[in-house]
């Protein structure tokens, strides 16, 4: 089915599809037998112009654009397409555009891959996207729940006081046991993300991180790289932030997924609505479980990950864990247009 013909049926059929109605029972691509899953990526793989083609070719997408400027009484679309870097990578910008651009592509890709995948999953910032495409929060209540999850985290730290380095070349393990040799009562870094076999990101307060970069070296790391971020997420650090998220959480109706999500905190599998808000808070402190969310997907019988969103980060982290999985990434319409017309999903 063309793009044409498939925004044709109107926004109607791709809301029956996210509902789960006309799905076939086993996942597939056209034509082709293959269990999927849709992962979604978090902060760090915003860029300038992210999701503007679908915005400008497709009115759902467009339409997802205006929601988040009327809910957050912003432009969306220029702080996607047109504004500083500097502006879009501030945190409380960052996470409620991501989200708003993956879900505009989401609304396209439902109209061409009609059938559902598997399982879900997002890194981080991404776990919200998720819930969206799982049918458990609505966007309008993720887009604002994100925006203040940025603001409640860049405000829980000093400006200058936390930072954050992936390292490369050690397992997660050695990793772990790097932070904890480069904690005191009063410095504290942590594994934030368990990302690929090889590459750990850590996070905590600046002395502690530039502590534990020093000693990974020591330990035979490839490489120790800060990255360019102030709030040192995913590390006990965020607590503060995390129990104002809380309250936030409390006055959301969250509802059953339609499709089960392989959560940041417990890399299983989560279908009922009733952990979902305890995950939520617990996320904001606690390291995202990148590398056994996507060995639990390969044990789970999926054969394809598409990742949903801008840039390729996900795709090539998923190839570190398993090159056994096939990789889609999928950023522009052309993407799609290759996707579901070679009824091939592989990279």
């Amino acid at each position: 089915m063309s793009q044409g013909s498939a925004m044709k049926q109107g926004s109607g059929e791709a809301e029956k599809r996210r509902n789960g109605e006309n799905y076939s029972p086993v996942p597939r691509f056209p034509g082709s037998p293959i269990r999927f899953a849709f992962v979604f990526p978090g902060q760090g793989s915003q860029c300038i112009g992210m999701g503007k083609e679908f915005y400008e070719r497709y009115p759902d997408a467009k339409a997802v654009f205006q929601e988040a400027s009327d809910i957050l009484h912003l432009d969306m679309a220029r702080l996607c397409f047109e504004c500083p870097a500097e502006e879009l990578n501030l945190t409380q910008n960052t996470q409620p555009a991501i989200l708003t651009a993956s879900i505009a592509i989401l609304n396209t890709i439902e109209q061409e891959i009609t059938t559902k995948p598997s399982f879900l999953a997002g890194h981080s910032l991404g776990e919200y996207t998720a819930l969206v495409a799982g049918k458990a929060i609505d966007f309008k209540d993720a887009v604002r729940i994100v925006y203040l999850r940025g603001k409640f985290m860049q405000e829980a730290v000093p400006q200058g006081a936390g930072a954050m380095a992936a390292i490369l070349g050690l397992t997660g393990e050695i990793v772990a046991e790097v932070c904890k040799e480069s904690s005191t009562k009063d410095s504290i870094v942590v594994p934030a993300n368990f990302n690929s076999p090889e590459q750990t990101v850590i996070s905590g307060h600046r002395e502690a991180v530039e502590r534990a970069s020093n000693l990974a070296r020591t330990r035979g790391a490839k490489r120790a790289i800060p990255l360019p971020v102030s709030v040192p997420s995913h590390s006990p650090l965020m607590k503060p932030a995390a129990e104002r998220l809380s309250k936030e959480l409390a006055n959301i109706k969250f509802k059953k997924l339609n499709t089960p999500i392989i959560t940041n905190v417990e890399a299983e599998p989560l279908s009922a609505e009733d952990k979902i808000k305890e995950l939520l808070e617990k996320q904001l402190y606690s390291p995202v479980r990148w590398v056994e969310s996507i060995q639990r997907m390969k044990q789970e019988g999926i054969e394809t990950i598409i990742e949903i969103g801008p840039g390729r980060v996900l795709t090539g982290l998923v190839k570190r864990i398993d090159s056994g999985i096939k990789t889609v990434n999928i950023e522009k319409p052309t993407d799609i247009e290759m996707a579901v017309g070679s009824n091939t999903p592989a990279n």
